[in-house]
């Protein structure tokens, strides 16, 4: 069992606290989904653009697919998505939020089913970087979330970090889950988590 302590996340699920996705983008119309500026996030030399689903400007966001991983997900307007052949991407216009989705194949990985998984990978992080902080707890609806506090800046940061890690499997499917990691400033860590939700709240996955 998952034996971390989370005294920032007391609740046993995500809440947005009455945030929206227009307050994590700009209201662009979805022009930055057209287009790919940087490679950010992503190994390949020439990034695929994630296919553009539609645009909710209400709502203030794109549905976007990342067919690499059969996955779908809103991401705020005014960021861009790319994929490559693991995985999907999605940056805010100045790089400091990041969100990657990932699919999880617990056997290939060594791990029984996803409490295994998360346990072992947080485990794994702080060893090898003991500055970091992981906190864990399973939520309502079955998903993991661990929080990995004083993360080291990438280049290009300006702050230490905080990274999100959210592991979402179907229910009754041991063998396989979706992993959103998301990674922002320190201190919009609380800010992040609401975010967090909002992404939580509009993924679709094709198991």
């Amino acid at each position: 069992m998952l034996c971390f302590s989370l005294p920032a996340m007391a609740q046993t699920e995500l809440d947005a606290g009455g945030l929206t996705f227009k307050d994590f983008g700009i209201a662009d119309g979805g022009a930055s989904y057209n287009r790919v500026e940087s490679t950010f996030g992503n190994n390949a030399a020439n990034p695929t653009p994630a296919k553009l689903l539609g645009i909710d400007n209400p709502d203030g966001l794109a549905r976007v697919r990342f067919d690499s991983i059969r996955v779908e997900a809103a991401l705020p307007l005014g960021w861009q998505a790319t994929e490559d052949w693991e995985r999907g991407v999605g940056y805010s216009a100045d790089h400091r939020y990041r969100a990657i989705f990932w699919r999880v194949d617990f056997a290939f990985e060594g791990v029984r089913d996803a409490e295994h998984y998360a346990a072992t990978k947080a485990g794994s992080i702080t060893a090898r970087r003991p500055g970091i902080k992981a906190q864990a707890r399973k939520l309502k609806d079955g998903s993991f979330l661990i929080i990995y506090e004083n993360v080291p800046p990438a280049q290009g940061d300006g702050e230490r970090r905080t990274v999100f890690d959210l592991l979402m499997n179907k229910a009754g499917n041991g063998k396989e889950g979706v992993l959103l990691t998301l990674g922002l400033p320190a201190t919009d860590q609380e800010r992040g988590l609401k975010l967090l939700a909002l992404l939580k709240s509009k993924v679709k996955v094709d198991w």
